[in-house]
């Protein structure tokens, strides 16, 4: 798969997927081909790039940095090592290669300088601060450039996300791969580079400190929370507090009744105190069993509510590439490799896991313990039909009701029906599906209507309550309502902007919503809060949870 970028009468420039012309057909066949034919691709380019090695062109053109008081240049950077990775915060694929990257930084913290080039592929990817909240959300500890006009993408020749390039200390492109790069490829070609410019006494090995925008920012008692559910009979609310790596529980009344985790990532099982997740996301609860999905640890875990105890359900902790799919069946849901489980949900015995990464739907049989996959071939598109033949792109948010699975593919900013057994049927109730060529991933906005003709722009949040659905439609910053049987979809609370008012009510990418009786909760993600609207009135509150105070920090890292 690739990326172009078409020059138009705007002033920007928007990437459009180009693959070759060949009928689309939806099944597993054609997704096992395309996953071999792309890493052959990746194969091939990283080969090529080794021998031809050309001079770094320059980062002009940018639209602000993040993580550096002052812009960098390739001329200032001389005698580094530098590693360039062109990504997108939307992109599952750029998210995957951040871990890389870290690692690659803690391993080399004299001689490489890492420098993230964000070009956008949705509109609201173009914004500075938007851009510095995902940096934060992330945890990303090195400069990142704004790239929202593509100048630099278009310099430099690239064509997807996520792409990388290494430069050497005399200012060459030494190789560049595009696709999820494993750590051993990149750090080959880093230690040859080390090696030849040692000797060449090029290489400088003094450390540079960046100023870091973490160090600005004032500790909160929720840190981009991603999901929220209701606890109807115990009136409580559960928040996965995600940037703080736990899940808050709190009554209606706002009155802290405790916390899951202990703000520390990692993953651990234990009692509620000492156990650890990494940005927990979706949860549903049944009886005293709290499930959450464990989204960057790739792993599906139970809290028990009244023994205070967290265990692992299903996953290794090791990531599923998104260039590979879901194994079709498994007895061992412990040895069942997961990628990014973002949201779930709960039908009679079968647990329903949002698998963001391989754009799949698993269900994990909590009765006879088997996982598998129930939706998706693994290609990323927004195709209908059968379950198992059809296509998702980033699964990102799941609800029920009871006969229907909906699920809100972000990447192709749409909403999806999944009949149950027996029906097995994949429809698109709102946004695009079916266009040629990939063009669903592109086709986003923000417009209310009916069916196709409405436009999404990277929703993650979906509820279903009383015969209606609710979206979190999360880049154009609004709560938007559909009627399943009619289609139609209407914009019911915010504004195209974002912001932090209350009223009216302003949101920034919120992700996560939950409906109790005519409340609607809403995990306002990068206003780090949860606001509540009356559905009668469109009265909207700030859920001020008393007594809740962030955990100890974390310890720092480079760059501080």
């Amino acid at each position: 798969m690739s990326v172009v970028c078409r020059e138009s009468h705007r002033t920007d420039c928007e990437p459009v997927w180009e693959f070759p012309a060949v009928p689309i057909k939806r099944n597993c066949r054609l997704a096992i081909v395309l996953m071999v034919m792309v890493g052959l691709l990746l194969t091939s380019r990283h080969a090529i790039a080794v021998q031809k090695q050309f001079a770094a062109p320059s980062l002009s053109g940018g639209m602000g940095w993040i993580n550096t008081s002052k812009p960098l240049s390739m001329r200032a950077l001389r005698g580094k090592v530098v590693l360039l990775d062109f990504w997108t915060y939307c992109c599952i694929n750029c998210m995957h290669i951040l871990p890389t990257l870290k690692q690659l930084e803690e391993k080399y913290p004299n001689e490489l300088v890492v420098i993230g080039v964000h070009s956008a592929k949705f509109r609201t990817e173009r914004d500075l601060e938007n851009i510095r909240r995902a940096v934060l959300r992330y945890e990303i500890s090195h400069p990142v450039l704004n790239d929202g006009r593509q100048a630099v993408w278009r310099r430099w020749n690239v064509n997807r996300w996520p792409t990388l390039f290494l430069i050497d200390p005399e200012g060459m492109v030494w190789s560049w791969q595009s696709g999820e790069t494993p750590f051993e490829a990149i750090d080959r070609d880093i230690a040859r580079i080390l090696q030849v410019h040692r000797n060449k006494g090029t290489l400088n090995e003094q450390p540079i400190h960046f100023e870091l925008d973490r160090s600005r920012l004032k500790p909160t008692p929720l840190l981009f929370p991603g999901k929220v559910i209701i606890d109807a009979d115990n009136e409580q609310v559960y928040i996965a507090d995600s940037g703080h790596h736990r899940i808050v529980v709190a009554g209606f009344d706002g009155k802290l009744m405790g916390t899951i985790g202990s703000g520390l990532a990692g993953q651990a099982d234990g009692d509620f105190s000492t156990s650890s997740f990494r940005d927990p996301q979706g949860m549903v609860l049944s009886g005293n069993t709290l499930y959450i999905a464990d989204n960057l640890n790739h792993l599906v875990r139970a809290a028990d509510v009244s023994t205070g105890q967290v265990t692992t359900l299903a996953g290794t902790g090791r990531m599923l590439s998104s260039y590979t799919t879901l194994t079709q069946y498994s007895t061992t849901p412990r040895q069942y490799e997961l990628s990014n489980p973002w949201d779930l949900a709960l039908i009679g015995s079968n647990l329903f896991i949002a698998m963001a990464g391989t754009h799949q739907i698993a269900v994990l049989d909590l009765a006879g313990s088997g996982i598998g996959v129930f939706s998706g071939t693994g290609v990323e598109d927004i195709q209908d039909g059968q379950r198992t033949m059809a296509a998702h792109a980033q699964p990102s948010g799941l609800a029920t009701d009871g006969r229907n699975l909906f699920v809100v593919d972000s990447e192709g900013s749409s909403l999806r029906a999944i009949s149950l057994p027996p029906q097995n049927h994949v429809t698109t109730l709102v946004g695009t599906s079916g266009l040629p060529q990939f063009k669903s991933l592109f086709a986003f906005g923000d417009r209310d209507g009916r069916g196709s003709r409405v436009r999404l722009q990277h929703p993650i949040g979906v509820a279903f309550h009383a015969s209606s659905i609710y979206i979190a439609d999360t880049y154009n910053h609004k709560i938007k309502l559909v009627n399943p049987t009619t289609r139609t979809c209407s914009t019911i609370t915010g504004d195209r902007s974002a912001g932090s008012g209350i009223s009216p009510l302003q949101l920034h990418e919120p992700a996560g919503l939950a409906v109790h009786g005519r409340t609607l909760y809403i995990a306002d993600t990068n206003n780090n809060r949860v606001v509540t609207v009356d559905l009668d009135t469109q009265e909207s509150r700030l859920f001020e949870i008393e007594g809740l105070a962030p955990p100890a920090p974390p310890t720092t890292s480079r760059g501080l």
